[in-house]
C-alpha cells in the first residue's frame, strides 16, 4: 500500500470516528475531509472541490425547491387530510394508507418533511378515534424511510450511488429502475406492521405531552399543561395609565414583572378586534390587554400600571378565542433553532407569536425556561393569533405545527396554487421518466418554474435547501476520486474479491447491503452512500459482473434505517411524540432489516442479473 493510500484510509478512519461520536457536524466533518485531501496533496485544490460542482448537487438543491413547493401550496397536506378521512376508524386501514402515503410523497420529496407533515395529522386521528399515537407514527417513520427505495430522486443517497454508477462509465439507473424492489419491501413492510409490528409496540402509555393532542385538546388543557393557565388575564387599560401611548420595549413590562403583553383588543367605530401586539404596538386608555404575568406579580402589576383585571369567562373571552389562541410546537431534528433559545428566536418579530412555556422529555422547564437553549423534541407553547399560528404550518424543516386547540379550525387551507404545483410535479415526473432532456435540466426546469407561478418566492426557495446535505454530499465526492487515485480502491475490492468472491452473486449481495445498513446505523446514510458505493462498484469490476445490483443493494441498505432512533433525523422525528423507547425501534427495526434484506435479494437479481 502507498502511503498516500495510508493517508487517505485514515482521513477516512477520522472522517467515520467524527460521524460515529457525534461531536462534530456532519457537513463541518466533510468540510474537514476536502481540506485534508487538500492540504496533504493528495488532490490538487480543483480536485479536492470538485464535488461542489458535480450535478448531483444541483439536482438535490432542485428537489429541495420542489418538495417545499409541495409544502408551500398545501398539496402534501391536503393529501394527508384525505388519508385521514379515508381511513376512517379502522387501525389497520389508516395504518396501511399512511405508510402508502408517506412512501408516496416521500418519493418525490423530502422524507423528513413529509414525516413533519404527518405528525400532527396521525395526532389529530389518535386524539379522535381514542388511539394511542405511538401505534402509527412509528409505522408513518418507516413508510417514509421506504420512499428512498422506490425513485432515484427519493433520497440524497440514491443520486450519490447514481452518480457514481456515471462516473465509471456504467448504465445509470432511470427514474424507476429499482421501483419494484422498493415496492416489494413497501408490501412486506405493511403486511409486516400489520401482523407482527403492532402487537411488538403493543399499546403505549402516552406521554403527558400527548395524552391529549389534535382537536379533542382546549387551550384550558394545554395552558394547564404547560403550567400557565393561571397566568393569563385581561387587563383593561385605565385613564391615567404610565403605559398609554408606550410600546411593550417602552414600558419595560417583561424586565421589571416578566409580563408579557400577547394581545389587546380595541373598540373602534364598527369593529372590536383582538389582535397580537407587536414591537410597534402603542396602548391606549381603554385597551383590554390579554397578558401573562404570575399571580404573585398580578396585584403589584395591575396596581403600579393603572389597569383592572376583567374576567375572561364570559363575553371577553369568547371575543378572545374567536381571534387568538395557543398552540404546541415541536423543535424537530434537523431544525436550524437547535441551540438557539426562546428570546434569540424572536418569535414575535418573526412570527407574530409569544412563547408562554418550554417542555423538556415530558416535563416543564421551570428556570429561565425563555432563555433555556432548545433540543431536539422540546415543545413550546406560543400564543399569538390564529392567522399567525398557521403560519408556522409552511415551515416544518424548523418548527412542528404539534398540537392545536380545539377551538381553531383544523383544515389546512387550499392554496390557489395548489393545482399548479401538482402539475408542474407530474410534468417533472413524466420527463423524469422519458429522459428527453437530461435529469438535471428536468429538475431546474421544474424548480424555476414553480418559483415564476408563485407556488412559493425566491427567498422561501433558498429557505428551502438543507445547506448541511449539500456541504456533506460535496465535501466527501472527492473521496473516491482519493481512492482511486492512490490505489486504495483497487486495494480494497482485490481484499475484497478474495474474502468473499467464493461466496457466490446472493452472499456478496448479502454482504454489500448489510455493510451499508450497518454503516447507516451511526453514520448518515449519505455519508454511507458516498463510502460505500465506489467501493461497491470497484467490487464488480473486478468480479467481471454488472455493477446495478451491488449499486440497488447499497441502495437499500441505505434507506433501511430502522434500527434506531439516532440513524435518521425521518425516524428521530417521531421519538418524542410517540413516546418510544430506543428499545422500541430495535424490537420492531431489526425484524424490518432482514425482510428488507430477503426481499432485496430475491427482486434485485431478477431486475438486474449479475
Amino acid at each position: 500500500m502507498t502511503p498516500e493510500a495510508q493517508l487517505v484510509f485514515a482521513i477516512i478512519g477520522g472522517a467515520t470516528v467524527l460521524f460515529v461520536s457525534g461531536k462534530v457536524r456532519l457537513d463541518i466533518t466533510a468540510l474537514l475531509v476536502v481540506l485534508a485531501l487538500m492540504l496533504s496533496g493528495v488532490l490538487t485544490v480543483k480536485e479536492a472541490v470538485s464535488g461542489f460542482g458535480d450535478p448531483i448537487i444541483l439536482i438535490l438543491a432542485g428537489l429541495f425547491v420542489v418538495g417545499e413547493a409541495l409544502i408551500q401550496t398545501g398539496v402534501a397536506y391536503r393529501v394527508g387530510d384525505w388519508l385521514a378521512d379515508l381511513g376512517g376508524a379502522s387501525e389497520a386501514r389508516l395504518l396501511a394508507l399512511l405508510m402508502l402515503a408517506t412512501a408516496g410523497l416521500g418519493s418525490a420529496m423530502s422524507s423528513t418533511g413529509v414525516v413533519a407533515i404527518f405528525i400532527p395529522i396521525v395526532l389529530r386521528i389518535a386524539s379522535a378515534t381514542g388511539r394511542s399515537p405511538s401505534r402509527l407514527l412509528m409505522p408513518v417513520s418507516y413508510g417514509a424511510l421506504i420512499s428512498g427505495m422506490l425513485t432515484l430522486i427519493a433520497t440524497p443517497p440514491n443520486l450519490v450511488v447514481n452518480d457514481v454508477l456515471h462516473d465509471s462509465g456504467a448504465e445509470t439507473f432511470s427514474l424507476f429502475s429499482f421501483a419494484p424492489v422498493g415496492l416489494g419491501v413497501l408490501v412486506a413492510a405493511i403486511a409486516y406492521m400489520l401482523l407482527v409490528g403492532r402487537r411488538i409496540l403493543g399499546e403505549q402509555t402516552p406521554s403527558s405531552h400527548d395524552e391529549q393532542t389534535g382537536t379533542g385538546i382546549s387551550m384550558r388543557e394545554l395552558g394547564e399543561r404547560y403550567g400557565v393557565l393561571d397566568a393569563i388575564h385581561a387587563l383593561l387599560v385605565e385613564e391615567g395609565s404610565p403605559l398609554i401611548d408606550r410600546s411593550p420595549a417602552e414600558a419595560e413590562i417583561s424586565d421589571e414583572w416578566h409580563a408579557y403583553v400577547l394581545a389587546r383588543e380595541r373598540k373602534e367605530r364598527f369593529l372590536t378586534a383582538i389582535v397580537p401586539v407587536t414591537r410597534d404596538t402603542r396602548f391606549k386608555a381603554g385597551d383590554l390587554l390579554l397578558v401573562k404575568v404570575a399571580a404573585s406579580e398580578l396585584p403589584r402589576f395591575a396596581e403600579e400600571n393603572r389597569l383592572r383585571e376583567v374576567s375572561l369567562t364570559g363575553s371577553v373571552g369568547k371575543r378572545a378565542r374567536e381571534s387568538f389562541g395557543v398552540a404546541e410546537v415541536l423543535i424537530p431534528p434537523e431544525s436550524k433553532y437547535i441551540g438557539e433559545s426562546v428570546h434569540d428566536i424572536e418569535l414575535r418579530t418573526r412570527f407574530g407569536l409569544t412563547a408562554l412555556g418550554l417542555r423538556r422529555r415530558g416535563k416543564n422547564v421551570e428556570e429561565e425556561p425563555m432563555s433555556e437553549p432548545f433540543k431536539s423534541g422540546d415543545t413550546i407553547l406560543v400564543a399569538g393569533g390564529w392567522k399567525q399560528i398557521k403560519v408556522l404550518e409552511s415551515d416544518p424543516r424548523n418548527l412542528v405545527l404539534l398540537t392545536v386547540p380545539k377551538e381553531i379550525k383544523q383544515a389546512v387551507p387550499m392554496s390557489s396554487h395548489a393545482p399548479v404545483a401538482f402539475f408542474i410535479l407530474a410534468a417533472m415526473v413524466v420527463f423524469l421518466v422519458l429522459e428527453p432532456i437530461p435529469m438535471l435540466a428536468t429538475i431546474l426546469i421544474a424548480a424555476l418554474a414553480l418559483v415564476a407561478t408563485g407556488c412559493l418566492t425566491m427567498e422561501r426557495a433558498y429557505e428551502s435547501m438543507s445547506w448541511s446535505t449539500l456541504v456533506l454530499v460535496a465535501g466527501l465526492l472527492p473521496l473516491a476520486l482519493a481512492l482511486d487515485k492512490t490505489g486504495g480502491m483497487e486495494l480494497v475490492a482485490s481484499g475484497l474479491v478474495s474474502s468473499i468472491g467464493g461466496l457466490g452473486p446472493y452472499g456478496i449481495l448479502t454482504v454489500v447491503f448489510f455493510v451499508t445498513a450497518g454503516l447507516g446505523m451511526f453514520v448518515s446514510n449519505t455519508a454511507t452512500a458516498v463510502l460505500v458505493a465506489p467501493l461497491a462498484i470497484r467490487l464488480a469490476a473486478e468480479l467481471g459482473v454488472e455493477p446495478q445490483a451491488l449499486a440497488v443493494m447499497v441502495v437499500m441498505g441505505a434507506s433501511a434505517s430502522f434500527v434506531t432512533p439516532v440513524s435518521s433525523p425521518v425516524v428521530a422525528l417521531v421519538v418524542s411524540p410517540g413516546n418510544y423507547r430506543f428499545t422500541d425501534f430495535v424490537k420492531v427495526g431489526a425484524p424490518l432489516v432482514f425482510i428488507t434484506w430477503i426481499v432485496s435479494l430475491a427482486i434485485t437479481p431478477l431486475l438486474f442479473p449479475m
